[in-house]
């Protein structure tokens, strides 16, 4: 059986792997994640505290675990931050990405990353695999260059691009838009929502069973890894509100200009997933049977 090692397991995604394998039994799983684990249950696979930017410490957990394959999901992925904290933004998602390659290649291991469709302008969405990316944003650039970082080592590789993940697990530390809307709607709050961007929101099952794949099928290459429903950010709030029964006179309607945020964001972008379904065998749900997924789950809480 392959031993499968997570980066940033204590995240939405990671947990989400941790818990997809706990069902399954597919791979024997190392999660690691800087400080303690937050996965709720304790047993069935190993944990080791790890920090990303500590070349050494990362290359002692890899060599005491011998993975055969690392799934790196850890990264700065908030835009603004990244924007305002470029140092850092550089050091996690690309420094990182580096130290990974060396072992990788050193060790036969295959790396699979997690890439975002800020790599590209959103001029001309949806995009296919070989779309020329031009990001807008420093976090944007970031990504860009730990592909070509990636794409550019002997080791065997696959990116998946993905787009607004959600989802939910148990400590919820970060929110996501879907939470945030249903929670600010739910307090009776109103809420400032852009009509300019569109995306292809990707529920965090989805973008986990797609990681497992990957592994699975030892892909090589680029593939993208988004939900299929292609939506503007304020129908997607609008879709949540129906989907609960909550107040949609609540939600107003701006353009993105209006919310001054540190860094730009793409228009349109969404992803082509006719590689993913074919070569991977990906079938991601719609966005609402996403929600419903979610709803279950939060039933369960």
């Amino acid at each position: 059986m392959k031993t499968v090692l997570v980066t940033g397991s204590n995240g939405l995604l990671g947990q989400k792997i941790t818990e997809r394998l706990l069902v399954t039994n597919q791979f024997n799983l190392v999660a690691t994640s800087k400080g303690a684990n937050r996965y709720p249950l304790k047993a069935g696979y190993l944990y080791a505290e790890m920090d990303i930017l500590d070349p050494d410490n990362v290359k002692a957990v890899v060599e005491k675990y011998q993975p055969d394959a690392i799934i790196h999901t850890a990264a700065m992925t908030n835009v603004d931050t990244c924007e305002l904290k470029q140092k850092l933004a550089y050091q996690l998602n690309v420094g990182a990405v580096k130290t990974l390659v060396s072992l990788c290649e050193l060790h036969n291991i295959q790396l699979v990353h997690l890439s975002t469709d800020f790599i590209f302008d959103g001029a001309h969405g949806p995009y296919d695999e070989l779309a020329a990316p031009n990001p807008l944003s420093y976090y944007g650039v970031t990504k860009l260059e730990a592909e070509e970082v990636i794409k550019g080592s002997a080791c065997r590789w696959a990116i998946l691009r993905t787009i607004i993940v959600y989802g939910i697990v148990s400590d919820m530390s970060r929110s996501n838009i879907v939470l945030w809307a249903k929670g600010a709607l739910e307090k009776g709050s109103p809420i400032n929502v852009v009509n300019d961007q569109w995306r292809m929101p990707t529920l965090a099952e989805d973008l986990a069973d797609c990681c497992l794949l990957a592994v699975e099928k030892d892909a090589r290459g680029v593939y993208n890894a988004s939900g299929k429903d292609m939506m503007s950010i304020v129908e997607l709030v609008r879709r949540v509100a129906a989907f609960w029964n909550l107040d949609e006179s609540l939600i107003s309607e701006i353009g993105s200009a209006a919310l001054n945020q540190a860094a730009k964001r793409p228009v349109r972008t969404g992803f082509i997933l006719d590689k993913t379904i074919k070569d991977l065998g990906y079938h991601p749900h719609s966005f609402n049977e996403g929600l419903a997924i979610i709803d279950e789950q939060l039933k369960q809480h």
